[in-house]
């Protein structure tokens, strides 16, 4: 599921209240009498620079863990392997995304929360990230909370698609996406955007 609206509405803020990290909500969160396994994918990779790729990846498991083929498999998944032993400064920027999202499947999420993780790439880079996700998604599945203010990332992306109001922050529209997977082309995903636009709810005024 996509979250989308304008800048400062609040989507950011969903994730933090997702994972337990803002510490001003008064409030629940219900996942159904269960606590799921969190995955978190950061707008900035936040990876520690005196560590390697490995050992960033590693960080989050478990002390036994961390020295298994676990880390190992999601470098290779996410074609980092000849990498592994290079510290961040050495990597690009979409190396460094990829090593976030090694980070997050790392851990065999339940749910994965993603706070526009692709932003400030160059379309080209940011195309074939959000096509590895989708192909580690159909490999892994997990439930997926996605925030972004691009609506064509959101279509490729999502199953649904909340659309968020200016704060006060309330859903506005719920928009399921009919396009088959994966097969999930721009030609098809624009039509669907036109089709959103057009749409007469003042809802999707704030998605133009």
């Amino acid at each position: 599921m996509a979250l989308v609206g304008p800048s400062g509405c609040g989507k950011t803020t969903a994730l933090t209240i997702a994972a337990g990290l803002d510490s001003a909500f008064e409030g629940s969160v219900d996942f159904g009498g269960r606590d799921p396994v969190l995955g978190y994918v950061f707008q900035n990779p936040r990876l520690l620079p005196w560590r390697t790729v490995r050992q960033n990846v590693a960080l989050v498991l478990p002390k036994p863990l961390r020295g298994g083929g676990l880390v190992d498999e999601w470098l290779a998944a996410m074609g980092l392997s000849e990498v592994a032993d290079q510290y961040p400064t050495r990597l690009s920027v979409g190396m460094a995304r990829r090593v976030a999202l090694a980070r997050a499947f790392v851990v065999q999420p339940d749910l994965l929360l993603m706070d526009e993780p692709f932003v400030s790439l160059d379309e080209l880079t940011a195309q074939r990230l959000r096509a590895l996700l989708a192909d580690t998604l159909e490999r892994r599945p997990a439930t997926v909370l996605f925030v972004t203010h691009n609506l064509r990332e959101a279509i490729q992306l999502a199953d649904r698609i909340l659309v968020l109001a200016p704060s006060p922050t309330r859903v506005v529209a719920e928009v399921p996406v009919p396009l088959p997977r994966p097969a999930r082309d721009d030609a098809m995903v624009e039509a669907f955007r036109a089709e959103l636009l057009a749409r007469p709810e003042a809802a999707f005024r704030v998605l133009a």
